[in-house]
């Protein structure tokens, strides 16, 4: 059966939208693995701007209101991976709604990502609650980890698993958080550091990941290895041998 994973984050700006659509893309193209990405932000979707899909016909929100079947909402992108999109418009949910809709797609899809509301609402607690782990995303300063904490302390109370925090737009400067220091405050592992490198909003103004757009980039790099430690597998072909040559020097 595939893993669902939500990917939240409780302060936006973080890059939670970014760090879904590439490693999607990534478990996808180099991983050649069965994914599906759901844009469960339902008051502010972005996911499908990430990705070129700019009007689609049905969205998630048809989904949960019942007026057509999940099946009608998936879209097919030309980059190997699916996707099932949200609307622009106000929205209610219950936490297990989308839950029950997902269950049906386990069979299907060996990942599944969420990428959910950046507010403690509703619409996050339907992503947690439809979660097999979740990926909480940061950046390394004081007070995007203070709301970090927070997401981790509510994710805790509602029995959710955090698989860990992945740390995004990262400069490596001594002001910025180590990795140590966010592991010990949160209480949860650091899964990966993605690096702050301009080619990411070039690639978003072309709505390609950036793992696709421009492959070989350290920030490229990473989101790859980082899908591979989400299933558990190690990155092949030129990234590997990367990887190899720097461990020789």
């Amino acid at each position: 059966m595939g893993k669902i994973f939500g990917v939240v984050a409780l302060k936006g700006g973080v890059g939670k939208t970014t760090v879904v659509s590439n490693l999607g893309a990534s478990l996808a193209r180099d991983y050649g693995k069965n994914v599906l990405m759901i844009d469960a932000n339902f008051s502010t979707p972005h996911l499908g701007l990430h990705l070129g899909l700019l009007a689609p016909k049905y969205t998630l929100h048809h989904v949960l209101n019942d007026k057509h079947s999940i099946f009608e909402s998936i879209y097919q992108h030309e980059l190997g991976f699916h996707i099932i999109p949200g609307k622009l418009a106000p929205f209610k949910t219950t936490p297990l709604s989308l839950r029950d809709k997902l269950e049906e797609l386990r069979n299907i899809y060996d990942v599944i990502l969420i990428d959910s509301s950046p507010s403690l609402n509703e619409e996050m607690y339907a992503t947690m609650a439809a979660s097999d782990e979740l990926l909480v995303v940061s950046s390394p300063d004081y007070p995007t980890l203070s709301s970090t904490i927070h997401a981790i302390s509510v994710a805790d109370k509602r029995e959710a698993k955090i698989r860990g925090i992945i740390i995004n737009k990262s400069y490596g400067k001594k002001f910025e958080l180590k990795k140590k220091d966010i592991e010990d405050a949160s209480g949860a592992k650091v899964l990966g550091v993605i690096p702050e490198n301009f080619k990411v909003l070039s690639a978003l103004s072309k709505m390609v990941p950036v793992v696709v757009n421009f492959p070989r980039e350290d920030v490229s790099s990473e989101y790859k290895r980082l899908a591979g430690s989400l299933i558990g597998e190690k990155p092949k072909g030129w990234f590997a041998r990367r990887k190899a040559n720097a461990i020789k020097q």
